[in-house]
């Protein structure tokens, strides 16, 4: 892998895996675009690379919510003061065990048969249609603080989804809280919050055999690392602030536009 290639592919994940557009798929498609060999960017030291970078930058941007909500929650189980942001904290947890549980019994089907580009484009066609439904029917009135269990546990549900690449982990789960009432604000930053323990508990899991493999730790991992950090921090403040006042549509069009261009490219290829 050259430093270019590594360049492009940290600011793919990092933008890819807050943005509603998938960044499973554009890590598949990026590759396949350029004819660039898809079997090195597979590599586990690779995908943790990103991974870690996108890890690091939920970490930094929520540092504040996430030391306020883990306060709350231990002070809930001390002493039985339920609070909003306790609950908060609790529902986010509940809301990590469908996508948990499914990413596990599901993962070797992710890693095979499911990088289709025609299931790609599909799905990036679909979900945008979806996304562009729950955008408009929403009632988006509801705050973060306001998220029920009920509407914890669809949202949970529906990262279940994200294992096929195109739906996009942080596109589905934010068109979860737009049908659950949430604002589009509220619904990203739900999303951006949930995202940290999936993220997390993969690391965990992969780290420890990364380690045991000499060599790994290269200059090309720390570029990935970096530039996935980098952008992840720039995606997350952008769509916080352009969510305010704007509407998810021009993510839908990006989702529409590229799943028509690879299915005409596929055919072109064939």
């Amino acid at each position: 892998m050259t430093i270019f290639q590594a360049v492009i592919m940290g600011l793919v994940q990092g933008l890819g895996e807050f943005l509603p557009i998938s960044s499973t798929a554009h890590l598949i498609l990026v590759p396949w675009f350029f004819g660039w060999n898809a079997a090195v960017f597979q590599e586990l030291s690779f995908d943790v690379a990103l991974h870690m970078g996108t890890l690091l930058a939920l970490l930094i941007f929520f540092w504040h919510d996430w030391v306020r909500l883990i306060a709350a929650a231990c002070k809930a189980l001390w002493n039985g003061t339920v609070t909003t942001e306790s609950r908060l904290f609790w529902y986010l947890v509940v809301a990590t065990i469908p996508g948990g549980f499914f990413g596990i019994l599901f993962e070797k089907a992710a890693d095979t048969y499911l990088r289709n580009e025609l299931l790609i484009a599909t799905m990036l066609i679909l979900m945008g249609i979806v996304l562009y439904w729950a955008d408009q029917q929403g009632r988006k009135r509801l705050d973060v603080e306001k998220v029920t269990l009920g509407s914890s546990l669809l949202i949970g549900f529906s990262q279940a989804l994200a294992i096929i690449p195109g739906v996009s982990r942080s596109g589905i789960t934010m068109t979860a809280g737009l049908v659950s009432g949430l604002t589009r604000e509220a619904a990203a930053r739900f999303s951006f919050l949930l995202s940290a323990p999936i993220i997390l508990g993969a690391g965990l899991v992969e780290v420890p055999h990364l380690l045991k493999t000499p060599g790994v730790v290269n200059l090309t991992f720390g570029i990935s690392v970096i530039m996935s950090f980098i952008a992840g921090m720039a995606s997350i403040a952008f769509l916080l602030r352009y969510l305010q006042k704007k509407s998810f549509v021009p993510f839908v069009w990006y989702r529409l536009l590229l799943g028509v261009i690879v299915i005409v490219v596929f055919l072109v290829r064939r």
